[in-house]
C-alpha cells in the first residue's frame, strides 16, 4: 500500500505575499477601529466633562489689566478645577460693561463699589466682591522742583479720568487736610485718557500727572517718581490703606442662584493671584499680552499688580470703605453717588466678607 505524504505543500512566493497583505489589512483595520473607538470615548468623556461644568461669563475691557489674571485662569485651567466653564466677554468701555451686566450679556463685570452702591440706591440689586485695592499716585520727573502738594499751586496738572475720578477726589480731600485749600482752586486740572497724559508728562507738557497704578508703573520705569501715593493720602485722611475699590460685580439674585459657580470662579481668581505673586516666570509668559516697552516696564507692572492685591476683606475694611464713601461723596456729590448720602446696604457681597 502506498504511503500518504502528510508534509504540507510549500508556500509559493505569490501565496506568501497574499497572506502578508491579508494580515496587514486585518492589522490596519483593527488599529483603525481601535483608534476610532478611543476617539469616540474621549469625545464622550470631554462632552460629559463640559456638560458638568457650570458656565460663567466674565465681561472685561478688551485691553484692561484684568485680562492678565483671566489669561492665567484659562491657561492653567484654574476655573475647570473648580467646576466652572469661564467665558470671557470682551468689552469696549466701562459703559459697555454696565450695559452688558444690565442686559444679561455678562454675569460678572469689573467695576468699583461706588457704582454698585449707587445702583442699589436706585433699586438694582448688584453686589461686589474684591479684586484690587485703590492705587495710583501723583507723578513728576525725577529732577522736578515739585516736592509737595503745595508746590503745585498755580500749575496745570494732568488728571487721569474725569472730575469725579476717585484718586482726584481723594487728592482734593488730602489738599484740604494739608493746606486748608481745595486743590481744585489751586491748580488747573486737565482731564484726559491715561495713555495720552503719560506721553504729555514724559515730554514735559505737564509738570505732574495723577494717574492709575498701571500707568504710574510705566512712568516709574521711565524714571519718573511719585511725590504722593494714594496709600499715603488714605493714611493722612485717617482711612485704612488697602481698601479694595475695584471688584467683581454681579446681580445678587444671580449670585444666590449660582453661588457654587460664583465661589468657584472667585477661588480660581484667588489661585491666579497667588501664582502671579509667586511666579516671575508666569509674568514672562504674559509678556506678549501685556506688551511692555521693555523689561523694566514689565517688572514695574508686575510689582504694581502685586501691591494691588487685597490682603483681607472683613468688617474693618467695610468700615473703612464707609468712611471713604463719606469723604468722597462730600466732594464728588451727586455726580459720583447720586442722591444716596450713605453707602447702600448690601453693596459688599456677604459671601466675600471674611
Amino acid at each position: 500500500m502506498a504511503s500518504r505524504d502528510n508534509t504540507p505543500p510549500l508556500q509559493t512566493p505569490a501565496r506568501r505575499r497574499r497572506v502578508q497583505k491579508r494580515c496587514t489589512f486585518l492589522t490596519t483595520l483593527f488599529l483603525a477601529v481601535f483608534f476610532l473607538a478611543a476617539m469616540f470615548l474621549a469625545a464622550g468623556l470631554s462632552t460629559a466633562k463640559a456638560e458638568s461644568l457650570k458656565k460663567i461669563r466674565i465681561g472685561a475691557l478688551q485691553f484692561g489689566t484684568v485680562n492678565w489674571e483671566l489669561d492665567v485662569i484659562k491657561h492653567l485651567g484654574l476655573a475647570e478645577k473648580e467646576g466652572v466653564d469661564m467665558e470671557v466677554v470682551p468689552l469696549a468701555s466701562k459703559n459697555a460693561a454696565a450695559v452688558a451686566l444690565q442686559g444679561g450679556a455678562a454675569d460678572v463685570i469689573v467695576t468699583d463699589w461706588f457704582w454698585v452702591s449707587r445702583q442699589r440706591a436706585e433699586g438694582r440689586d448688584y453686589s461686589f466682591a474684591p479684586y484690587s485695592v485703590i492705587a495710583g499716585g501723583l507723578m513728576v520727573h525725577a529732577d522736578s522742583e515739585i516736592k509737595t502738594i503745595e508746590d503745585l499751586r498755580g500749575k496745570s496738572i494732568g488728571i487721569a479720568g474725569g472730575p469725579v475720578d476717585k484718586n482726584w477726589l481723594l487728592l482734593r480731600a488730602y489738599s484740604k487736610e494739608i493746606t486748608n485749600d481745595d486743590l481744585l482752586g489751586l491748580v488747573e486740572p486737565v482731564y484726559g485718557a491715561p495713555p495720552l497724559l503719560n506721553r504729555l508728562v514724559e515730554r514735559g507738557d505737564f509738570p505732574a500727572v495723577l494717574t492709575f497704578w498701571h500707568y504710574q508703573a510705566r512712568l516709574k520705569a521711565k524714571g519718573l517718581k511719585a511725590i504722593i501715593d494714594i496709600g499715603e493720602v488714605l493714611a493722612q485722611l485717617g482711612i485704612k490703606p488697602g481698601i479694595p475699590i475695584v471688584g467683581w460685580v454681579f446681580n445678587e439674585k444671580w449670585a444666590r442662584e449660582n453661588e457654587t459657580t460664583l465661589k468657584g470662579f472667585l477661588h480660581a481668581s484667588a489661585a491666579a493671584k497667588k501664582i502671579l505673586v509667586e511666579s516671575d516666570e508666569e509674568w514672562l509668559r504674559l509678556e506678549g499680552l501685556i506688551k511692555p516697552e521693555d523689561n523694566a516696564t514689565l517688572i514695574a507692572l508686575r510689582d504694581g499688580y502685586r501691591e494691588g492685591i487685597p490682603q483681607h476683606f472683613g468688617i474693618e475694611e467695610v468700615t473703612a470703605a464707609k468712611s471713604l464713601y463719606h469723604i468722597l461723596s462730600k466732594i464728588g456729590g451727586t455726580k459720583l453717588v447720586g442722591n444716596s448720602k450713605e453707602l447702600s446696604p448690601g453693596t459688599f457681597w456677604s459671601g466675600a466678607i471674611e
